[in-house]
């Protein structure tokens, strides 16, 4: 007799981010695809420090179960660290999370009906594509840069929208003041939740930091209720191992979030929460800040300049004023990048190609291409590599 099938979202799903998670492992080649941080960049002996601390001075809190909404003294650290003169935020506008993809699964789980429908920055980010892929839903694609986008249109009837305005992953790009106010100023005319998902917000390096959504949204409230939902996480600027991320929102959604989360893994590490907690409160996030900037502005430079010299006459990109990627669109249009993607694993180099950010799969000419992981020499190599895969593919076509 046979066994009961697989549920049918596992047949849409892809294999990508196994793909990129692994080629690490593999000798000598070149990873330039996942969003991963340079392991020079932690602060291990400062963490290992906060370690041992946090487990001699609090083992309740560090080795037992703790809150399904986090460590009190974590939510109120973040909810100090958010808010602002319009902007009232307390413990009760926080959830602690096991990692950013945590958050977006358990919105998934709280706001999507099977096939609802999303409104989505597009290109969209993969993870959330792959948390709420068992639900199912439709997608409206949301691009946020064009002259024509209405974000009132975009918003209305979505169960919630999704936006990176801070660098998008994949694309690298930054969503302007205007239109950030203009989503904000939706979400609230139609009453639709917005999330703002924003893993690089620290990683600026041409400017300021723009203001957030979330801030944008304040009402001056005694305690905020407004339409956003924030999602941060110190995998990017701390140590991605730690799996910390944060929910801001209304007390009602974050209520409802807490409930799922009770069915996901009931409590995040309250040891990594304990460390968070002391990155914080000791200002060890803003000490190491400066120098992850510097590294990761000069790896920026340093593969634009490599794709200048040996990707121009196949692709066009920008260069990003932030963030940890590059995103670069076929001059030709027959070109796949799926197919660039196997040739170039022959030629030891990985990057993403465009499928994966598409729900739909049908975007197949742009690559993202990271350059916060490896160093100026390395990052040239990859992108030698790259272009030699390109040339085999064009010349076997």
């Amino acid at each position: 007799m046979p066994r009961p099938a697989f549920a049918n979202w596992l047949s849409e799903t892809n294999n990508v981010t196994q793909i990129f998670l692994a080629a690490g492992q593999i000798p000598g080649l070149i990873n330039m695809a996942g969003g991963l941080p340079d392991p020079s960049t932690w602060p291990i002996a400062e963490l290992s420090t906060m370690a041992a601390r946090a487990i001699a001075d609090h083992p309740q809190d560090a080795l037992a179960y703790v809150p399904i909404e986090g460590l009190p003294e974590l939510r109120d650290a973040i909810a100090a660290r958010f808010s602002a003169p319009n902007l009232n935020l307390c413990r009760d506008n926080v959830l602690i999370t096991t990692g950013g993809i945590q958050a977006l699964d358990l919105i998934g789980k709280v706001l999507l009906e099977e096939g609802g429908l999303i409104a989505a920055q597009t290109p969209a980010y993969l993870g959330a594509l792959d948390a709420w892929r068992p639900r199912r839903p439709s997608y409206r694609p949301m691009h946020l840069h064009a002259n024509d986008f209405d974000p009132e249109a975009a918003l209305q009837s979505a169960q919630f929208a999704y936006a990176v305005p801070n660098f998008s992953n994949p694309t690298g790009q930054l969503v302007g003041v205007e239109d950030r106010i203009a989503l904000v100023a939706a979400a609230y005319a139609t009453e639709t939740w917005l999330i703002e998902d924003d893993p690089y917000g620290t990683l600026y390096y041409d400017a300021a930091p723009l203001p957030r959504m979330l801030t944008m949204s304040g009402r001056n409230e005694p305690i905020y209720t407004g339409p956003v939902i924030y999602l941060g996480t110190l995998s990017k600027e701390l140590a991605p191992g730690f799996r910390v991320g944060w929910v801001i929102a209304a007390p009602e959604m974050i209520r409802a979030l807490v409930a799922a989360k009770q069915g996901s893994d009931m409590c995040t590490s309250g040891l990594c929460q304990r460390i968070a907690q002391d990155a914080f409160a000791s200002g060890l996030t803003d000490r190491i800040l400066p120098n992850i900037l510097t590294l990761y502005r000069d790896r920026r430079d340093a593969l634009c300049q490599a794709m200048t010299t040996h990707l121009s006459d196949f692709f066009d990109w920008q260069v990003p004023s932030g963030g940890m990627f590059v995103w670069a669109t076929a001059r030709d249009p027959g070109l796949n990048t799926d197919h660039l993607l196997a040739q170039a694993m022959k030629h030891g180099v990985c990057i993403t190609p465009s499928s994966v950010f598409d729900p739909e799969g049908r975007n197949r000419s742009s690559i993202r291409i990271n350059f916060t992981l490896n160093g100026p020499e390395k990052l040239n190599e990859g992108v030698i590599r790259l272009a030699a895969a390109l040339t085999t593919l064009t010349n076997a076509a």
